[in-house]
C-alpha cells in the first residue's frame, strides 16, 4: 500500500516513514526537502498519485498565531483537493490533546481549524489528538527558564515518546478511517516541574527547577486534566524514566 507521509522527515513523521517501510508498504517522505510543499502546493499532486493513506504530521515554521494559522489552513485548502482527485481512501492527522480546550493560545486555535478543515473535507479521516512528547522535554525546560532558573508549573501531564507516536499513527493507517478523533498518551501521569528536574538531572544540566502552582502552559490557562486525555485513550509503552535512560 502506498502511504504518504506530509511531514516525513521531521521527527514523527521520519518514525512513521521507517515503521510503515519496515512493514513493507511504500511509505513516501513528502516534505519541503522531497519537492512537496503543501504551504504553496507544489508537488503535492505529483507524490499523491496512487496513494491510498495520507498521514499528515508537518507543523508550522513558528508557533507565533498568524504564521500557525496560515500554514494549517493553507496547508488544507492545498492539500484536500488533491487527495480527492488523487482518490486517497483515509487521512490522518496529528493534533493536541487539550487543544480545544487551550483556546487562548494562538496555535491551538490553529489546530482546531485545521482539524475543522478535516472534517469538512469530504475525505474518510482520523485525527489523533497526542500529548506532549518527552523529546520535547528540553523545550519546556527553555521556555521557563529565566536567571538560569527554570520555574515550572506543578500540573499534571501524561507525556509521551515520539517513537510510541509513530507506532500508533502507523497502526492507525492501516485500519479504517473512523471519521473522528482519538487520544494517545504515554502510559503515565507525571507532574510537568517533576519531569524538567529529571530531564535537567539526567543530562547534567545545573539549572534549578522551582515549582510554580500557578503557572500557565505557555500562555494557555491549564488544570491537571488539559495536558492528559479522556476516556479510553491509545496509550504508549514507554515510560519517560526508562526513556530518559535510554536517550
Amino acid at each position: 500500500m502506498k502511504i504518504v507521509v506530509i511531514g516525513g522527515s521531521g521527527l514523527i513523521g521520519s518514525r512513521v516513514v521507517a515503521k510503515l517501510s519496515a512493514l513493507g508498504h511504500e511509505a513516501v517522505a513528502a516534505s519541503p526537502s522531497s519537492g512537496v510543499n503543501t504551504l504553496t502546493g507544489e508537488g503535492i499532486a505529483e507524490v499523491l498519485q496512487g496513494a491510498q493513506v495520507v498521514i499528515d504530521v508537518a507543523n508550522s515554521p513558528s508557533f507565533e498565531d498568524a504564521t500557525a494559522l496560515e500554514f494549517f489552513s493553507k496547508s488544507a485548502h492545498n492539500l484536500f483537493p488533491a487527495e480527492i482527485a488523487a482518490g486517497v481512501k483515509h487521512h490522518i492527522a496529528l493534533s493536541v490533546v487539550g487543544a480545544d480546550v487551550m483556546t487562548d493560545m494562538g496555535y491551538m486555535r490553529a489546530k482546531i481549524a485545521q482539524e475543522a478543515a478535516i472534517q469538512a473535507s469530504g475525505v474518510p479521516y482520523t485525527i489523533v489528538r497526542a500529548t506532549q512528547f518527552f523529546e520535547f522535554m528540553g523545550q519546556i525546560a527553555e521556555g521557563y527558564t529565566k536567571d538560569n532558573v527554570a520555574h515550572v508549573p506543578s500540573v499534571l501531564m501524561q507525556p509521551i515518546a515520539a517513537d510510541d507516536v509513530a507506532a500508533a499513527l502507523a497502526q492507525v493507517a492501516l485500519e479504517e478511517p473512523i471519521n473522528r478523533t482519538v487520544e494517545l498518551a504515554g502510559p503515565e501521569s507525571l507532574r510537568m516541574d517533576e519531569l524538567v528536574r529529571q530531564f535537567l538531572a539526567a543530562r547534567k544540566d545545573p539549572r534549578e527547577v522551582v515549582s510554580d502552582p500557578g503557572g500557565s502552559y505557555f500562555g494557555a490557562v491549564v488544570t491537571d486534566q488539559t495536558l492528559r486525555p479522556g476516556i479510553s485513550p491509545l496509550l504508549g509503552t514507554a515510560h519517560f524514566g526508562d526513556w530518559i535512560l535510554s536517550e
